[in-house]
């Protein structure tokens, strides 16, 4: 067992409505330990960085300042370094949904909450049981049902120091309910953020849903965002990751109810020396059910992209449709790439595809370009740009569609192409 791990068994002391999770999850750091680099889910992702880390949480907050996205108009609540500095009670939030804090008295609330802690999000997460043991500070969003709320709900986690943050969300939508999260990660200093969301979404419901990991520098980040699709209930789901020193990120969409959909897209853009993780995990346990699931990504020199994307079709989920690929872009020959696109069928009447691809630049495109005039750093923006502008204007919402562009091509010009 790592260094680090003892002394987060060490601190794990909370003693609250939530301990009963907190004590399984417990239990299973025990038992399981530190993952070696045989095992599966870790083998191409190292934790060096974190084996003989310090554990230092912080115990109070302060301000600092929050990255804007654009014309947005979004309730934001906001952590930094762990520790959530927004007051809760005193936002104006629209009628039909409520935002608590997790430290909540109320006994309702209290139960609502125990409803899908630690309920949506799969055990088998070796950080997301430290986040279930450690997290003090999170966030309750209940959308009641009928609902329809049009203002976005942003979720902010900045890294400003050598800390360890444990956050958690909690999100429950109720039937025909409809709400857009938008969670964002960001920080280059040395420190550790484990951030995790569980959605809970009810017959019809519908979940517009962003996840921006932009972590980068120093950052250690390893999070997931979970969710539980009841009958008919759909998600709309974005998420772009930078790469840092180790950057992961678990997605896990478990479709419980029938004829409910799922959309998944996510890009992931890597300079020089990084590291980017996602593994996803797509549950069809019933019928008529569809998936469609598309990651692409940009690996800069002699950075490393890991993808593992899995489809589970249970052997109830007769018609279901699912399809997943995987396609990505070298900048350089230094760069490395390990994906892994999985199918698991038990069901005989489904349709179900999977691919993956790795390429390099179009060296005639470029020299298409050149010879017109174009200027080396311009032309490579638009070759990098075209590749993942598909997923960019499927954007559903607009204002954070024209705040991606112009960052996502700033990003560009830092992925130098050897």
């Amino acid at each position: 067992m790592s260094q680090w791990l003892e002394k987060v068994i060490g601190e794990a002391q909370i003693q609250d409505y939530l301990a009963p999770v907190r004590q399984q999850a417990l239990t299973q750091l025990k038992t399981e330990g530190w993952p070696a680099r045989r095992n599966e889910s870790w083998r191409f992702t190292p934790l060096t960085s974190v084996e003989k880390r310090n554990v230092n949480i912080a115990t109070q907050g302060h301000d600092a300042p929050v990255p804007a996205i654009d014309n947005l108009n979004a309730i934001d609540l906001v952590f930094v370094d762990g520790v959530l500095i927004t007051q809760v009670n005193g936002l104006d939030v629209p009628a039909g949904m409520s935002i608590t804090s997790l430290n909540t008295d109320d006994s309702d609330t209290q139960q609502a909450v125990a409803s899908v802690f630690g309920q949506v999000k799969p055990t088998r997460h070796l950080f997301g049981r430290v986040n279930d043991a450690l997290c003090q500070h999170g966030i309750f969003i209940n959308v009641e049902a009928g609902a329809d709320i049009t203002t976005p709900i942003r979720i902010v986690n900045l890294a400003t120091q050598n800390l360890d943050a444990h956050t958690r969300v909690v999100v429950k939508l109720g039937e025909k309910a409809k709400a857009i999260i938008v969670e964002q990660g960001v920080g280059d200093v040395d420190s550790l953020t484990t951030a995790f969301a569980e959605y809970d979404i009810a017959d019809d419901a519908h979940l517009e849903h962003y996840r921006f990991a932009m972590f980068t520098g120093a950052a250690k980040q390893l999070g997931g965002s979970h969710f539980k699709l009841h009958n008919r209930s759909t998600l709309n789901s974005t998420m772009v990751g930078y790469g840092s020193e180790l950057s992961r990120l678990d997605v896990d969409i478990h479709h419980a109810g029938e004829f409910a959909d799922a959309k998944m897209n996510a890009i992931y853009l890597l300079a020089e020396g990084e590291l980017f993780d996602l593994h996803s995990t797509i549950e069809h346990a019933m019928p008529n059910g569809t998936t469609e699931e598309n990651a692409r990504g940009i690996v800069g020199d002699k950075a490393r992209a890991v993808f593992n994307g899995r489809i589970h079709i249970h052997r109830d989920a007769q018609k279901t449709l699912a399809e997943l690929n995987n396609r990505n872009l070298l900048l350089s020959r230094r760069g490395v790439i390990n994906t892994k696109p999985e199918l698991e069928i038990y069901a005989d009447d489904v349709k179900c595809a999977h691919g993956a691809t790795v390429a390099e630049i179009d060296e005639e495109a470029l020299y298409y370009l050149l010879t017109r005039g174009v200027p080396r750093s311009k032309a490579l923006v638009m070759l990098n740009f075209g590749f993942i502008r598909e997923l960019v204007y499927d954007v559903p919402n607009a204002a954070i569609r024209d705040w991606l562009l112009p960052i996502l091509s700033e990003r560009f010009t830092h992925m130098e192409v050897k």
